[in-house]
């Protein structure tokens, strides 16, 4: 299992950015992918971003596209979300996933064995 811990969250105004970090540990040689995904209140969580770990390839909703970059360190066993041009809508909890498979490539969703880290809050004023 992998054990997620995500930082970074806060409060930003509208055409404002922000950087998430998920700090991994634990059976880091049995993951392919991690990526990030947000559930707003009173909605159901979503893909936000993707990124293998080996080769680095990246994935994106289309709400997001030409705002936020996921990237990742392998040494420091870290994944990050570079949020841009924040509006109002991308207000959610956002949460950090791993994935032994590569669900979250292909189907956007974390395969059998996946892990979640317990979220970090952002929240964007207009």
């Amino acid at each position: 299992q992998v054990q997620l811990v995500e930082s970074g969250g806060g409060l930003v105004q509208a055409g404002g950015s922000l950087r998430l970090s998920c700090a991994a540990s634990g059976r880091m040689f049995s993951i392919n992918a991690m990526g990030w995904f947000r559930q707003a209140p009173g909605k159901e969580r979503v893909f936000v971003a993707a990124i293998t770990w080996s080769g680095g390839s990246t994935y994106y909703a289309d709400s997001v596209k030409g705002r936020f970059t996921i990237s990742r360190d392998n040494g420091k066993n870290t994944v990050y979300l570079q949020m841009n041009s924040l509006k109002p809508e991308d207000t959610a909890v956002y949460y950090c996933a791993a994935d032994p498979t590569l669900g979250l490539v292909i189907s956007r969703i974390p395969g059998l064995g996946g892990s979640w880290g317990q979220g970090t809050q952002v929240t964007v004023s207009s």
